[in-house]
């Protein structure tokens, strides 16, 4: 690989993080989807929710954060870490 198309796709030494040590989100969903728009029950299933007092532990990240806000009123943030 030379050095232009190597700078194209990146360097194969990037510093990623580690994905042990990354902050979480807990979340407890405690309101049904049924009966809610669309895009609101999408959103509980993207997020690992489908039953009243299922628990999700997923990475605490921004477009985790904005399926949160998008559901707020149907899901308890059980714990962040």
């Amino acid at each position: 690989m030379t050095a232009a198309t190597q700078a194209d796709h990146g360097s194969p030494h990037t510093d990623h993080a580690d994905t042990g040590s990354a902050k979480t989100v807990t979340l407890r969903q405690i309101a049904s989807g049924a009966g809610r728009q669309s895009y609101q029950r999408a959103t509980l299933r993207g997020l690992g929710l489908d039953k009243i007092n299922r628990v999700s532990t997923l990475q605490d990240t921004p477009s985790v954060r904005g399926m949160i806000a998008r559901v707020h009123h149907l899901i308890r943030i059980e714990s962040g870490s």
